[in-house]
């Protein structure tokens, strides 16, 4: 799969862009820049522009197979020169600001990350040594998105806090697809943004319907305690412990908690498929005739055989989050409370189950 380019290195190169444009005076097409994996990477200019008082240069971001949705967006940098000595890196139009704190950047600051602060600073840098430019010479970098504010929206940063646009990511400038690497540090800041407005509890779905479900069942009023983690519950269950929570509960459907309550963290497909013999072996428990237990040993979906045991007035749910609970009071050590809720699929809570430490 084709390896992208993420908003840092984008935001590099049109500030490089940007600082030979005002330098040397003229319009430019493209821009090669180093990126700490890869050399000489040639970035399109969708723009290069004079502003007053400064040169606006514009990379579309190509995310390459990564479904991100900022792919496409432009990520434009206008460079202005300073009096006086130093480089100073702003966050303009469509590049959010942090109003929590948990995050890496502090409070009050654009949502510049650190890796990617970084990494831009040292391309320019290393335009300036190019361009023959005293060391010391002072420039403005401000960062721009035109439709940052919009696409922030589709993001984790409006729970994350970060408002009025996207985040500046990516250490070392690339995106990889569908980088599981990524989406546990969004999990991650997630838990600990969450820790610092001081939640103490935290709710772990499997799901985005599972999210909505939880947060009506819990009463969630600022959203921050729930966490859609997917398929990911390992992770997000460790480092929950870690921080401090003292209270976990996972959320969801009945293929997914099928597979926690016989301890497997990871529900992906990928990583195995519904289990329907043990699900045949909890509707036996229930009190199946023999006839149903084949046919559920047969089924394809976890959602027909909750149909089929609901229409028998045979519910495993119950079975389902007290096993799912034990497995998860086991992941804390029994450190902490756990709770598990198993959904129907329009929102209606069919089993619980809990342990307190």
């Amino acid at each position: 799969m084709r390896t992208g380019f993420a908003t840092s290195a984008c935001a590099a190169a049109a500030a490089a862009a940007a600082l030979t444009g005002l330098v040397q005076e003229r319009p430019l097409a493209s821009i090669s820049i180093d990126l700490p994996a890869l050399k000489n990477v040639v970035f399109a200019l969708a723009r290069c522009e004079r502003q007053t008082g400064g040169v606006c240069c514009g990379v579309l971001k190509d995310a390459g197979d990564d479904p991100d949705v900022t792919d496409g967006l432009e990520i434009q940098a206008v460079v202005r020169r300073l009096p006086g000595a130093g480089l100073i890196l702003a966050g303009g139009t469509g590049i959010g600001r942090v109003t929590l704190p948990g995050l890496p950047v502090a409070v009050g600051e654009a949502a510049i990350n650190p890796g990617p602060r970084r990494l831009i600073m040292q391309v320019f840098k290393r335009q300036m040594v190019q361009l023959q430019l005293n060391p010391d010479e002072g420039f403005e970098i401000e960062l721009c998105v035109p439709r940052g504010e919009e696409i922030a929206r589709l993001t984790m940063n409006p729970r994350l806090g970060v408002l009025g646009g996207i985040s500046i990511l990516g250490t070392d400038g690339l995106v990889r697809p569908y980088s599981l690497p990524a989406f546990r540090t969004s999990l991650f800041y997630e838990l600990r943004v969450a820790y610092e407005k001081g939640h103490r509890r935290v709710a772990l779905a499997t799901g985005k319907r599972s999210a909505l479900y939880l947060s009506e069942l819990l009463q969630e009023t600022d959203g921050l305690g729930i966490l859609d983690v997917g398929d990911e519950l390992a992770y997000p269950i460790d480092q929950a412990l870690k921080l401090g929570f003292n209270c976990i509960t996972v959320g969801g459907m009945i293929g997914k908690l099928s597979k926690l309550a016989q301890g497997r963290f990871q529900t992906h497909v990928q990583e195995g498929e519904v289990d329907f013999d043990f699900l045949a072996s909890l509707a036996l428990k229930s009190g199946a005739e023999a006839a149903l237990c084949e046919q559920i040993r047969q089924a394809r979906t976890a959602h027909r055989v909750q149909k089929w045991l609901d229409e028998a007035g045979l519910p495993i749910e119950p079975f389902i989050a007290a096993l799912a609970a034990e497995q998860l009071f086991l992941r804390v050590n029994r450190q902490v409370p756990v709770r598990v809720y198993v959904f129907s699929l329009n929102g209606r809570l069919l089993g619980q189950g809990g342990i307190d430490a």
